[in-house]
């Protein structure tokens, strides 16, 4: 069955919802990815800070200053201590450093009025030799902290604790995920804009594939009218053929009678020409045919006689019942010219190119668009013209520039 209007609809929805379908799918993916990148940098950033506080931490306790400073009293390790703490908090890029001694007194805190007292958290596995890593809430709130105790003569002597305020994790996480927002909505438009495209491809190529099935669909159209035609055609000259050969002439010319009426009185010498015009004008009433025609004897033949023939039946088409064509037919030595009017609605320019090709017709039903095709065609292949123009009376004006028989162009 051929693709009709009503049929494009569907298929123009459905290509609205494979796009929409595609953009789900490439939303879904990019954000899909996005939540387990966020996921995957989160645990970097936090592996990352677990990695440096203790890398502070270890280092810290080795030094020979911090092991013999934790065995001094408080105020005096205080003293020595809290300088070197600021110093590598600062070159760390920690949040604090707190040295305590093995009772679990601060030596060093970033908040002075806690230097002094006993940490807040439970200290006991650490001072028992023992290294934490882990989030704690503290004085200053909870953050990621490494735990090492410090060692002097393989005994423990003290802890040193580093941390980062989980904050500054949060904050640092908010800072990779905005940057890879960019890259995100950078995504997802590239995704929309590729989908776009695809269906873009894939809408022109359905658009051909109901070209084709049209065409296709009307070829067959044709080639069953045609068929049909020949079938009757070769009938009817069986008909004619059968009283000749009985020596019935006058029931077989009644028998063409009655097929093609016969006006007698055109004033053109070629006996095929006049015979033709002679039964067109019994068909179609609203025939005229220029007295200023000038046809000799044996001017036409075949060609002339198929394009003539299809001219004045598309005119009449064109014209309706009622309407009126007019006819010039002039044969000169070299070329033959054929122009038939008629006062139909005419053809629009930017319909006068396609009306030529096969199948295109203003009138529905099968076998149509055929007539021009082949007027066309025979002036092709003849040499020949066809030009479309206006009329007098408003309708169309086809007019055929033919070499004679025996010449071209």
């Amino acid at each position: 069955m051929p693709i009709t209007r009503s049929d494009r609809a569907p298929v123009r929805v459905r290509l609205a919802v494979l796009l929409a379908l595609q953009c789900t799918v490439v939303l879904v993916c990019v954000l899909a990815t996005t939540l387990v990148a966020m996921s995957v940098q989160e645990r970097s950033i936090r592996a990352a800070t677990e990695e440096r506080v203790l890398d502070v931490a270890t280092s810290l306790v080795e030094l020979d200053q911090v092991q013999r400073a934790v065995l001094l009293d408080t105020a005096a390790a205080t003293a020595e201590l809290q300088p070197l703490a600021d110093v590598v908090a600062a070159a760390s890029g920690v949040d604090y450093v707190v040295v305590t001694d093995v009772r679990g007194i601060r030596l060093t805190h970033p908040n002075p009025s806690e230097r002094g007292r006993t940490v807040s958290t439970d200290a006991t596995a650490v001072l028992a030799g023992e290294t934490f890593i882990g989030t704690e809430t503290g004085t200053i709130g909870p953050s990621l902290r490494a735990k090492v105790p410090v060692r002097a003569a393989d005994a423990v002597v003290g802890t040193a604790s580093v941390g980062v305020l989980e904050s500054e994790i949060s904050r640092s996480f908010d800072e990779a995920v905005g940057g890879m927002l960019p890259w995100v909505a950078g995504s997802i438009v590239l995704g929309v804009v590729l989908s776009g495209l695809l269906t873009a491809a894939l809408r022109r190529r359905v658009r051909r594939l109901e070209a084709d099935a049209r065409e296709l669909e009307t070829q067959r159209r044709i080639s069953g009218a045609l068929r049909d035609q020949t079938h009757e055609f070769h009938t009817r000259l069986h008909v004619i053929r059968g009283l000749v050969a009985e020596g019935e002439t006058g029931e077989a010319l009644t028998y063409i009678g009655g097929l093609a009426p016969v006006a007698s009185g055109l004033p053109i010498d070629d006996p095929a020409l006049r015979a033709l015009l002679d039964g067109l004008v019994s068909e179609f009433p609203g025939l005229r045919v220029d007295p200023a025609s000038l046809v000799p004897r044996g001017s036409v033949d075949d060609e002339v006689l198929t394009v003539l023939g299809n001219l004045v039946r598309n005119a009449a088409e064109a014209a309706g019942p009622g309407g009126r064509i007019d006819v010039l037919v002039l044969a000169g030595d070299e070329r033959l010219t054929i122009d038939v009017a008629d006062d139909g609605p005419g053809v629009a320019p930017a319909d006068v190119a396609r009306i030529f090709d096969r199948g295109v017709s203003s009138k529905a039903g099968a076998g149509r668009g055929v007539g021009l095709d082949l007027v066309r065609r025979i002036a092709g292949a003849r040499g020949g013209s066809v030009t479309v123009g206006r009329s007098t009376s408003g309708g169309a004006r086809f007019t055929v520039e033919l070499p004679q028989a025996g010449v071209r162009a």
